[in-house]
């Protein structure tokens, strides 16, 4: 995990103050590209721990298109409390646009009228792999223009494509605004998790996770505890280990990791 320590020091030597949404101020970076190899190992810190239950709930309450912080409370992480309203809903976020993105198609039934349908994105492209690897279309979008305003908080990893070849699976994944202390080291895992699952499913060995931002910024009240950071040395990769189930139907037991020893963890204030 060097490459997230050079994106950290990166963004410090190289940042240029930006206010934002928050009032919080950052440093800032526009465009960084890191690629991590599953092949040698999980990429999740060791400089710092990373709370990986919380990753692997919150993708499975993504998984179940949930919109609610109440919605299966097996799968569910506080993460999304502070955007919630006093119902614990969210609106239109990553759950709902990865599993019933909104169409309006036709009502044959009814001339001139049109019926509302939803699309499975993951459901669909999971099938496209299988019977149509070499399609430049396999795309995963949560940015919904029609819904944004509707949602608690606009995705921040926007959308993200698969990519199949010899028997191997990769994924970029594109990220409007990186939070680079929090958010970056668990978007990694998330996704390196989602790859894994997916190949698991497609008979295929999940290879390649390139990670591209867009807005890469550390927040300045972020900067002390990423200096710290740096001081760290990583260690040792763990192992991912999956059950053999699809990816729609994996349960937070079927998910385990193997050999993560990572250093003292580091608390950083989130920035609402």
């Amino acid at each position: 995990m060097q490459q997230y320590l050079d994106l950290v020091r990166h963004v410090l030597d190289h940042g240029e103050k930006k206010d934002d949404r928050t009032g919080t101020g950052t440093l800032s970076v526009f465009g960084y590209q890191m690629r991590f190899d599953l092949r040698k190992g999980f990429p999740l810190l060791t400089t710092k721990k990373v709370l990986f239950d919380a990753v692997v709930r919150e993708l499975l309450w993504f998984l179940r298109g949930s919109t609610n912080i109440h919605d299966d409370l097996s799968a569910y992480t506080p993460i999304w409390n502070a955007w919630a309203d006093e119902s614990g809903e969210l609106g239109p976020v990553y759950g709902y646009q990865w599993r019933r993105w909104e169409r309006f198609v036709p009502d044959d039934s009814l001339s001139g009228t049109f019926r509302r349908e939803h699309v499975d994105q993951i459901g669909q492209v999971i099938r496209m792999i299988k019977e149509n690897p070499d399609s430049r279309r396999l795309i995963v979008s949560a940015w919904n223009v029609a819904d944004i305003d509707r949602m608690a908080l606009p995705p921040c990893h926007a959308f993200f494509q698969f990519y199949v070849v010899q028997g191997y699976l990769d994924c970029q994944l594109y990220q409007r605004s990186a939070d680079i202390a929090l958010g970056v080291p668990f978007n990694i895992a998330s996704y390196a998790l989602l790859l894994s699952m997916t190949a698991k499913e497609c008979g295929l060995t999940p290879r390649f996770l390139i990670h591209t931002l867009g807005d890469a910024h550390v927040y300045l009240n972020h900067i002390d505890g990423l200096r710290l950071q740096l001081t760290r040395s990583p260690g040792a990769l763990p192992a991912l280990q999956l059950a053999d189930r699809r990816v729609l139907e994996q349960k937070f037991e079927d998910i385990r990791l193997c050999g993560y020893n990572p250093q003292a963890f580091i608390k950083f204030p989130i920035a609402v």
